[in-house]
């Protein structure tokens, strides 16, 4: 089955949005480099692209990349002064605590692991911004919007209040969804493979709002809810 292409949202002399599939490296692979990146088939056919910020390999949505140094210099001043608002939705276990709430956790790398973070008192100050936009009984979808903008925030402030990321390899169970998991007397039958609804983590940057970096004018770039996770959105609805 061919897998579905990035599309770019938004080109000028400055800027690239671009809306990324998942799963799909943002920046080449450090141990692979023949794996498709959004830099590597950027850069194909541009004099420079600069990246501004990441999205993990299994997130999907929006992302921003500067084509010139002096737009790269003023984006990165931008994310630094959280002048660049970023939401994301995200799909959990359980139920946040809050219908509207503030998670203010420091985060800090995993000591004695090459990948991973965990919560820190002493680690970097972290603030992620929730609000409950579905609750079911088991499940829940969140828009959260970052604060700061750590290495996997989201997905470990989340997993800090007891709601892991649905199919969360890293922070979570790491199971897919299927929808056997919420309908009842459906089994899983050895003779027909039941495919999963989900079976990456279930997060996607949805939405960016920032001031051009040359003219100023306010942009606002959307990008809706992907195939994935808009089917267990609507399975829950039915059956959650």
């Amino acid at each position: 089955m061919k897998k579905k292409r990035w599309i770019i949202l938004h080109e000028d002399e400055d800027l690239i949005i671009v809306d990324k599939p998942a799963p799909y490296l943002t920046i080449p692979d450090r141990y692979d480099q023949t794996i498709p990146s959004l830099v590597g088939k950027l850069s194909e056919n541009r004099d420079q692209v600069f990246v501004n910020h990441r999205l993990d390999k299994e997130t999907s949505g929006l992302i921003l990349f500067t084509k010139n140094e002096g737009a790269h210099k003023k984006m990165s001043e931008a994310f630094e002064s959280r002048t660049i608002e970023k939401y994301y939705y995200g799909l959990v276990h359980g139920a946040p605590p809050e219908e509207v709430g503030l998670i203010d956790l420091g985060i800090s790398a995993a000591p004695g692991k090459r990948k991973g973070m965990i919560i820190n008192e002493n680690g970097k100050p972290s603030q992620t911004k929730y609000r409950v936009i579905n609750q079911w009984s088991r499940y829940a979808l969140i828009e959260a919007k970052l604060i700061t903008g750590r290495q996997h925030q989201i997905r470990v402030h989340m997993r800090a209040i007891g709601c892991p990321l649905v199919s969360d390899k890293l922070y979570g169970d790491g199971n897919s969804f299927f929808l056997s998991d919420i309908k009842r007397k459906m089994n899983r039958s050895s003779e027909r493979e039941e495919q999963p609804l989900l079976s990456r983590v279930g997060l996607h940057a949805h939405k960016l709002e920032f001031a051009h970096p040359t003219t100023g004018a306010s942009l606002e770039f959307e990008s809706k809810l992907p195939k994935d996770m808009k089917a267990v959105v609507h399975q829950l609805t039915k059956l959650g």
